[in-house]
């Protein structure tokens, strides 16, 4: 299937159902997790234009290792409570940073970058698997209402076993 573009609505909860719409055409026939995450983040770099980066990391050991992003290289491991992504998977919650160079401890792998939001993926007994990771060139990008519809997004994603 080939992409088509799209003109995402300025009002958040019809972007996010468009959203939702696009990330489930471009993942429902993935063949693997790798092809699912890999589309999910080429879709939010379309959805998300002032978006610098947008992946994911994934759980491994007491590190998160870098997986399918759109965006310039990235830190390939993140400790356990480093950085926006290591807190969200240390905090059990979503994390939104307005201006990530108020965020102690930020790592910063885009000098560009003001703002960044990660949310946590879970399994269907609560483990955290990974972190969804956007930033964005734009102080203050991301918003509560992008916390809230991001979450709901990343639940179409399927947990690794």
């Amino acid at each position: 299937m080939s992409y088509i573009e799209v003109t995402y609505p300025a009002e958040k909860p019809a972007f996010y159902r468009m959203l939702k719409e696009q990330l489930a055409l471009y993942t429902a026939d993935s063949p693997n997790l790798t092809a699912a995450l890999a589309n999910f983040s080429a879709v939010l770099a379309q959805a998300f234009p002032e978006a610098n980066w947008a992946g994911f990391y994934l759980a491994d050991g007491n590190e998160l290792a870098v997986g399918p992003f759109q965006g310039r290289p990235a830190v390939s491991r993140i400790g356990y409570g480093k950085g926006v992504c290591g807190t969200a998977w240390k905090e059990d919650c979503a994390q939104v940073v307005e201006e990530v160079s108020c965020f102690a401890g930020h790592i910063a792998c885009d000098c560009n970058t003001h703002s960044e939001i990660v949310i946590p993926l879970r399994k269907a007994d609560g483990t955290i698997w990974g972190v969804l990771d956007m930033d964005s060139v734009l102080p203050g990008h991301f918003t509560e209402e992008d916390r809230i519809g991001l979450e709901e997004c990343v639940k179409l994603l399927p947990a690794p076993n």
